[in-house]
């Protein structure tokens, strides 16, 4: 048997606030008759980041054992490892030109009032779209201009305030987002949707979902 960590939740000691909720990237927890219950203990990753955020002190880390499997270091799908078989090289006759237009590419480095967001058709991207899709620079990234981050291991307190500053500053003419699959990743959208809520203009956007063998899943407006 392997040992895992995960959260557990005291019931009696919640309050229902929701702050452990907001905070949890991968949406394994949830507020049920006015408690907060994982919900989804397959995706809790056990980092605990929920655990600073509640004012009663009613979450904690625990061991739990599951059966062993190389596959499985935690219990959140992005950590999973996989290994897919060779495919066929379909760009070794050709040379493909990148589509990028600007440096550098991470939020974290991109001042909001810089001139080439001005206007922009954005395209905010999530790390690992950029390893797993190969048709980025053919098929999203033209004519937009490029913001990546992850929301597993940013903090939310750096989208907030650059994505509300960039959304009121820069006035983006478009915004499209590319994730992957698994769940930390959505919290990417959740964050851009509740920022939209807080500013004037309330414009709606596009998200590519990626597979991790590096396909579209699905496109979404939002």
């Amino acid at each position: 048997m392997a040992v895992r960590k995960i959260i557990e939740i005291e019931e009696e000691l919640c309050n229902g606030c929701g702050q452990c909720v907001s905070v949890c990237h991968e949406g394994a927890i949830a507020i049920i008759d006015g408690k907060a219950k994982l919900v989804s203990e397959e995706v809790c990753d056990g980092l605990g980041a929920c655990i600073g955020e509640c004012p009663t002190g009613a979450i904690k880390i625990v061991e739990k054992k599951i059966a062993s499997s190389p596959s499985l270091p935690c219990g959140c799908p992005s950590h999973q490892l996989k290994e897919f078989l060779p495919k066929e090289n379909l760009y070794n006759q050709q040379e493909i030109a990148s589509s990028l237009s600007h440096w550098p590419v991470k939020l974290r480095l991109i001042p909001p009032s810089t001139s080439f967001l001005k206007g922009a058709n954005l395209l905010v991207c999530a790390d690992c779209v950029a390893v797993a899709y190969p048709m980025l620079h053919t098929q999203l990234l033209p004519e937009k201009k490029i913001l990546t981050g992850c929301p597993k291991f940013d903090p939310p307190e750096l989208y907030l305030e650059k994505f509300t500053e960039i959304f009121t500053k820069a006035q983006p003419k478009s915004l499209e987002i590319a994730i992957m699959e698994v769940p930390c990743c959505r919290a990417l959208v959740k964050m851009l949707l509740n920022i939209r809520e807080t500013i004037p203009t309330n414009f709606p956007f596009k998200v590519y979902t990626i597979t991790i063998d590096g396909k579209i899943k699905n496109v979404e407006e939002v």
